[in-house]
C-alpha cells in the first residue's frame, strides 16, 4: 500500500476512535509509534504524538483548538513539510494508518498529501460523549453537545464525499465485531481476533441515557449517522 492509500480513522473525541484503531491494529494495521497507556484510556489512545502535535499547531495557527473548532483551517508551508515528514516515516509496504480526533478538523491538509485515503468513521451517542467529557474535561453538557455537533457534521460531510464505512460505538459487542470484520476485510487486513482484547465493556463506561432530551440538531444528526451505519 502506498502513502496515498493510508487508512485514516475519523471520529470525535470519546467516540470510540481508540477502540477502532486498536482493533484494526490487532488485525494488522500498522499505526507506528503510538500511545499505549493513558490516564483516561487504559489501553492507550493509539495516537502518534507527532500527528497530534501537528494538528494542534494547525488549529492554534487558525485561532482555534480541539475544543474550539475554527471556522476555516489553512496549512502553511512549514506545517506541510512536517506533515510530509510524518507520512514519509511510515512504511510503504505495509497497510498503515493513523487515528487522531483533531484530524476531523484538519483533514483537508492531510488530503493534499493523501488524496485517496481509506477512511473509516466512528460515532457515539451524544449523551455518552457529554458524560465522558464532563468527567475528563469538566465540560458543561451545552459545550459538549456543541462540540459533538461540530465534529460529527464534519464526519457526515466527509462520508458524503468519500462514502466510507462507519461504525457505532454504542453497538453491542457482537454487532460491533461483525461490522469490524467487514471493515478489516475491505481494508485488506486479517480477520480481527475473536474476543478482541481492545473492545471490552470497560471501554464504554458512559453509555448515554437515551431518554435525556437532546438539542434537535444533535438528535437529528445522530439519527442520520445511525441510519448510515446500520
Amino acid at each position: 500500500m502506498s502513502p496515498s492509500k493510508a487508512v485514516v480513522v475519523l471520529g470525535m473525541h470519546r467516540s470510540g476512535t481508540s477502540c477502532l484503531a486498536g482493533c484494526l491494529e490487532e488485525a494488522g494495521l500498522y499505526l507506528g509509534p503510538v500511545n499505549t497507556k493513558a490516564p483516561h484510556n487504559a489501553r492507550g489512545n493509539r495516537e502518534n504524538r507527532a500527528i497530534m502535535d501537528l494538528n494542534d499547531e494547525v488549529l492554534r495557527a487558525n485561532g482555534g483548538a480541539w475544543d474550539r473548532p475554527p471556522a476555516a483551517v489553512r496549512w502553511d508551508e512549514s506545517q506541510r513539510r512536517r506533515r510530509d515528514g510524518i507520512i514519509a516515516a511510515y512504511p510503504t509496504h505495509d497497510i498503515w494508518g493513523f487515528k487522531e480526533p483533531r484530524t476531523l478538523l484538519t483533514l483537508e491538509g492531510w488530503l493534499e498529501a493523501l488524496p485517496m485515503p481509506s477512511c473509516v468513521g466512528t460515532f457515539r451517542h451524544p449523551t455518552a460523549v457529554a458524560e465522558s467529557l464532563l468527567q475528563r474535561n469538566k465540560f458543561a453538557p451545552e459545550k459538549a453537545y456543541a462540540l459533538w455537533l461540530a465534529y460529527n457534521r464534519r464526519l457526515l460531510a466527509y462520508w458524503e464525499r468519500f462514502r466510507f464505512p462507519i461504525i457505532c460505538f454504542d453497538w453491542e459487542p457482537p454487532q460491533y465485531a461483525e461490522r469490524l470484520a467487514k471493515i478489516a476485510g475491505k481494508l485488506g487486513l486479517a480477520d480481527p481476533p475473536r474476543g478482541s482484547s481492545f473492545f471490552t465493556s470497560a471501554l464504554r463506561r458512559h453509555h448515554g441515557r437515551m431518554e435525556r432530551e437532546l438539542p434537535a440538531e444533535v438528535r437529528a444528526l445522530y439519527e442520520t449517522l445511525w441510519e448510515i451505519a446500520s
